[in-house]
Formats: C-alpha cells, structure tokens, sequence
C-alpha cells in the first residue's frame, strides 16, 4: 500500500513511534523484543532524553519509554483512494453504497443486494461492523462486539507555545498510572492545528446509530482522556475540541479472523479487526485473496482460526 500512495506523491509522515508505559512491563518489553529481533532502529529514552526530545509532553517519574524511529502516519483516506484507483486500473469494480441482503452459499456463491444479484465461485467477505449481521444468516455467531470509538482532538491553550506542533511523535501509552487501559495519539491531518488523542476501546453500539448520545463529560472514556491529557500535555486543553465516532469490531482475543467458513470452503471470512487492521491491511488482502482461490498462505494462521472461540 504504501508504494501505490507513493508513486502517487503522497508519502507517509514519518514521526517516530513513542511507547511509553510504567516498568516492567510486559507489552511494552514485547515491544522492544520484537522490534530488536528484526533489527528495526529504536532506542530507549531516558527522561531527560524524552524531555529535550518531545518539549511539551510530560513523563509521570517512573515511567519508561522507548522510540521506533520509523514509526509514522499514513494518510487513511489517501491510501484507500489510491489503492481504488489502482484496483479499478486493473478491472475491478466499486459498488459503493449497494446494501447486502442475503447470501445463499453452494457450489456457486449468490448475493443478493438491494439492487442487483451477484454470482461467484468464491467469496471474500469483510464486513466490518456489520460482519455480525451478515454472517449470522449463513450459521455463524461469533463473539465479535461492535464498539463506538470517541475520536478526540485537542487543541493547544496558546498556540504555538508548547512546541508539539513541530514535533508531535506517534504515541502509544501502555497502562498510564498503573491502569488498565491504553491510550494513542497521533499528528492530526484531518484538523490542523490540533491533536488526535484517543482511549483504545469503547462501549458497544450498533453501527447504524454510531452518533453520541451522552454528554462528553458524562462518558467515561473521555474523563479517562482529559485525566490524561491535563497530567501528560499540560499545553493542552484538558477538555476536546472536536469528538467524532468510529466503530471497532472487536474478538474477545483482539486477534483477527482470516479462515474459510467451516461448512463452506469458498467463503473466505476477514474480521474482528479490533482497532489494529488498517496498517496491515495489504497483507490481510493477500492472505483472502490466496485463501479464496486455495492457495496455502506462508504464516501461521492458528491464531486467527474461525474456530479458535469453541475452547474459550
């Protein structure tokens, strides 16, 4: 994907990957293990490194952190344009906005949709949030939940004083103040001038009614998020200036599905993404795609069976 966006002259950013979390633990030494294994530049900060390196975002003083010099952003929207355009260069068809109403499975796949009838041999299907609702007329229930994501950005209490804007890394806060959950954060394209900083989770929802109901200061992901943004960006707003919504799909593992349905063979299942898939995404397309048409993929797709949810 990332060659498609840059033949396109739409490069990555590339900002660094901050991961940070208190010591000792495991995720965050997992980290590092893997990324010193593959011989990928990263590099442990002290906290007076981290200081001169990123002016304007606080350590709590027992706090490790670590930087993954080739950590970056992608532009989501860019990238999903770009590969479109390259698969309709290559004779595929978009049919966007065209609603799934039934599947009936067979030696010959049929689709039916609100306004045509599709038939294939193989079938690839990746329904996101709706995985549920499509996949539960074809035998399937799955324990995937559908989360509603608050999307936050932040803005700085006088601009251009805390210096974040010219070096905002790619963040990942691993159980901050010792507590169960994880928060990320990223340089904003979508609104500049401010911050994305976001909770790693949220409440089910259906994804046909994705918009907040509740008051921001009465939903708990997001007093989680000004707690942390008053302690950690003291520069910042501790309260959003903008919340939108996105939804996860998540397993109770946070481990994809990549697997053939188990009665039939030519439907090929990709989901539970959990929040984590887009950045691997030309990878799991590959992986469908070779599943669809029999070929045996090279990884070890154990932990991504359809099946592996029965002895849970």
């Amino acid at each position: 994907m990332e060659q498609v966006v840059r033949n396109r002259g739409h490069n990555r950013r590339k900002t660094g990957l901050v991961v940070i979390a208190p010591p000792g633990n495991e995720e965050f030494e997992t980290i590092w293990k893997n990324l010193e294994e593959r011989k990928l530049p990263w590099e442990s900060l002290t906290q007076e490194q981290f200081k001169q390196k990123y002016p304007g975002f606080s350590l709590n003083p027992e706090e490790v952190a670590g930087c993954d010099h080739d950590g970056g952003v992608l532009s989501a929207d860019k990238a999903l344009r770009a590969v479109q355009e390259q698969f309709l260069k290559m004779g595929g068809v978009i049919r966007d906005g065209e609603r799934v109403k039934h599947i009936q499975p067979g030696q010959v796949v049929k689709v039916t949709t609100n306004s045509s009838v599709f038939e294939a041999e193989h079938l690839v299907i990746t329904a996101g949030p709706w995985a549920q609702k499509v996949l539960s007329p074809l035998g399937l229930e799955l324990p995937l939940k559908t989360l509603r994501i608050n999307v936050c950005y932040w803005k700085e209490k006088i601009p251009g004083k805390s210096g974040l804007l010219q070096n905002f890394p790619t963040f990942l806060a691993v159980n901050p103040n010792g507590e169960e959950h994880e928060v990320y954060g990223l340089p904003s394209q979508e609104y500049p001038g401010l911050f994305k900083i976001c909770f790693h989770g949220g409440n089910e929802a259906d994804p046909e009614a994705r918009e907040l109901q509740d008051k921001p200061n009465e939903i708990q992901d997001i007093q989680i998020l000004c707690k942390f943004v008053s302690q950690y960006f003291p520069d910042l707003h501790p309260k959003p200036a903008v919340i939108e919504q996105c939804m996860y799909t998540s397993t109770p593992d946070c481990n994809f599905i990549l697997d053939y349905h188990p009665l039939h063979k030519n439907i090929v299942i990709g989901s539970g993404f959990s929040g984590h898939g887009f950045k691997l995404s030309p990878l799991v397309g590959k992986i469908l795609c070779e599943l669809s048409i029999g070929k045996q993929p090279i990884y070890d797709l154990k932990p991504f069976s359809i099946t592996r949810f029965k002895t849970q």
